[in-house]
């Protein structure tokens, strides 16, 4: 039976976005893992994100809460505000509370990726602020560490991520994840799709 790795996340402008399409390509990588990208479902009314000049939303599916305990494990994603998660995906978090009443989610481990404007903006607050999330559900938090190798001491380049997960710099919204920043996201999905496949094999 495949074990299926859910990578569910909110974009605004689409650099988290591209981020999980290739996350998703990585987790795919793994004989044995089903992929599989779920947005969430946006809270803003469609006459502010106009005028936030926010681009209409792909075709990905919106996921229920209720389905996140389909899977084997998870790979979440979204922007910051203020150095943490952007509100849409903290209230789909909130919404979780059913899950969290019947510790559906425990055990399963789940990795973060993100975007952010700028150097300072987050890039290692926000997935650090994000593990309390997965803390009271009883999730295994998952980082890349240094498994990415010579990418991650890259310093002559911008790029975004830490050893919390992969992760991209936007700017003023013109900037787009870079090769490197996209093949740091490839290797989280293959890294993490690895370990959830081990630990639903584990325990069997």
């Amino acid at each position: 039976m495949a074990t299926k790795v859910y990578i569910v996340y909110y974009s605004m402008y689409g650099h988290v976005e591209k981020l999980a399409e290739e996350i998703k390509k990585g987790a795919a990588s793994v004989e044995g893992v089903e992929a599989k990208l779920w947005q969430v479902p946006e809270t803003l009314p469609d006459e502010v994100l106009t005028k936030m000049s926010a681009p209409p939303k792909s075709d990905i599916p919106v996921i229920t809460p209720n389905e996140l305990a389909e899977a084997d494990g998870f790979i979440f994603g979204f922007p910051t505000r203020f150095g943490m998660m952007a509100a849409q995906f903290k209230a789909f978090l909130d919404a979780t509370g059913g899950l969290w009443r019947t510790q559906q989610l425990a055990g399963k481990p789940a990795g973060i990726f993100y975007s952010t404007g700028s150097q300072g903006g987050g890039q290692e607050t926000t997935p650090l602020t994000a593990i309390t999330q997965l803390v009271h559900h009883g999730m295994i938090f998952v980082p890349i560490g240094y498994t990415f190798g010579a990418g991650m001491f890259e310093i002559e380049k911008v790029k975004g991520g830490s050893p919390y997960g992969a992760g991209t710099y936007a700017g003023d919204g013109s900037r787009q994840p870079s090769e490197l920043e996209l093949q740091q996201a490839f290797h989280q999905g293959k890294y993490i799709a690895g370990i959830a496949k081990k630990l639903k094999a584990a325990a069997a």
